[in-house]
């Protein structure tokens, strides 16, 4: 009747080289969750973001509250 709660992965990643940020288009409002390198600024994507519920999981996954948003 209910369904098992899933346990987030957390994300494994050198926070002296990367930081987690969410990538907004002005356009369409498409969210996007990644690590970004802090020397090249390269962006890895990590999951899309459609809503609220997503946005926690992603923050579980980084470990992170606040992640700040680039357009």
């Amino acid at each position: 009747m209910f369904g098992k709660r899933k346990t987030v992965q957390k994300l494994e990643f050198s926070r002296e080289e990367k930081k987690p940020v969410i990538r907004c288009s002005i356009c369409n409002g498409e969210q996007v969750g990644g690590l970004k390198n802090r020397a090249t600024g390269e962006f890895e994507e990590v999951m899309l973001i459609r809503d609220g519920h997503d946005l926690e999981v992603f923050e579980q996954m980084v470990g992170e509250r606040d992640i700040p948003k680039e357009y």
